[in-house]
């Protein structure tokens, strides 16, 4: 087991009508609050809006609104964001969504305080020291922005797609109500589930030997979605199966399952290529790619896999391993195609054209992933094996 820190400041407010104490949630981090959020649909049509400003004018909070966040968040209106934040000498930021909202919300934080560009953060050019607090609403489970320590943006100059992680980003609280996700369309759903799934993959899917108190707890992250997920598939105001989802997200990202570890995260580097020229959903992105990638290097490690099968998906102990391996690769890839998410690139609308654009972009700075380096060879292979 590697030597490790965990430090995990993010308080989370859990349950039934939670988002009502936002107001004084806020309070605390200061008095003057970019409110931050996709549009005016979703959280007026279901009341979420006027909740959250009676709870913030309650508080004697002064607010200003920043809305039109985009999946798969892009720098330009972060830009906008600092402005904001500058001109009105913004105390605090209340981001209100999915992590698109979060990682931009993230930004903007970041930027308000430094004096250069802000995508200077995601060349790594600046380091990150400080952010001006941040608290979150989340109507998402996903990506677990809401007690992470990272931020995933896109900038259009180039199609480029990149993450910065640093323990500064970490929000103050998140407030979790599950009622919240009850008319989550069933996709949105489904690749958020998977985005969820795949955040315990990058971490379980390591050669560092001796973790099995974090190889169990991963392992009982990934059955609690195997087991939820269908079921607020079929019934969208299941409070009980909505909840575990809900809770599964932030403590799948939050650093906890990846303590002692060296993590992988080649999967989501691809993913991000892609997202970063076809706009594709993140989670989509990760149940095309990932199946792919455990069927490239599964030889590496043929134990690990191995125990992912049995304990994760009920292999038969008495197999040999390698039948072990492929069964639980092969259970993984099912699992995503039985809730309706595109497992090739040719269902997600993707051909084979600029997958070497994609496989250049990804290795610019050199080799992805710690299970298996990946060089721009490896990561074309794996592109073009998930054509179809």
């Amino acid at each position: 087991m590697q030597n490790f820190v965990f430090d995990c400041k993010t308080k989370i407010i859990f349950g039934k009508g939670t988002e009502k104490t936002v107001g004084e949630n806020m309070k605390a981090l200061g008095s003057k609050v970019l409110f931050h959020h996709y549009g005016e649909g979703y959280i007026k049509e279901c009341g979420l809006y006027d909740v959250i400003m009676d709870s913030l004018k309650t508080a004697g909070l002064e607010v200003v609104e920043l809305t039109g966040v985009k999946p798969n968040p892009e720098v330009g209106l972060v830009r906008t964001g600092v402005e904001i934040c500058k001109k009105e000498k913004i105390d605090c930021i209340l981001a209100v969504g999915g992590g698109s909202v979060m990682d931009s919300a993230k930004a903007i934080g970041l930027g308000a305080l430094y004096e250069g560009d802000v995508w200077d953060f995601f060349e790594h050019r600046a380091p990150m020291t400080r952010m001006l607090p941040i608290g979150v609403i989340s109507t998402i489970p996903a990506t677990g922005s809401e007690m992470s320590d990272t931020s995933v943006m896109t900038n259009d100059e180039g199609h480029l797609k990149r993450h910065i992680a640093d323990t500064v980003l970490r929000p103050a609280f998140a407030i979790l109500n599950p009622e919240l996700t009850y008319t989550l369309p069933p996709y949105q759903t489904a690749v958020g589930g998977v985005d969820i799934f795949s955040h315990v993959v990058e971490r379980y899917f390591t050669q560092e030997p001796e973790v099995d108190y974090t190889d169990r707890l991963c392992e009982a992250t990934m059955r609690t979605v195997i087991k939820n997920l269908p079921l607020v598939m079929e019934d969208g105001k299941n409070y009980a199966a909505r909840a575990e989802i809900m809770l599964a997200a932030p403590w799948a990202q939050n650093g906890l399952l990846g303590m002692g570890r060296i993590e992988d995260w080649g999967s989501h580097m691809m993913g991000h290529e892609i997202s970063g020229i076809y706009n594709t959903a993140h989670g989509a992105t990760l149940s095309i790619i990932m199946p792919q990638w455990m069927k490239y290097v599964y030889k590496d490690n043929v134990d690990r896999f191995a125990q992912y099968a049995v304990r994760v998906w009920d292999a038969d102990a008495g197999w040999d391993k390698e039948k072990q391996a492929l069964y639980g690769i092969e259970k993984t890839r099912e699992f995503f195609r039985s809730v309706c998410v595109p497992v090739t690139l040719k269902e997600a609308g993707i051909d084979e054209s600029r997958l070497e654009e994609m496989a250049e972009k990804c290795c610019l700075n050199g080799p992805v992933g710690g299970f298996r380096p990946l060089y721009k060879e490896d990561v074309l292979a794996i592109y073009q094996s998930a054509l179809q």
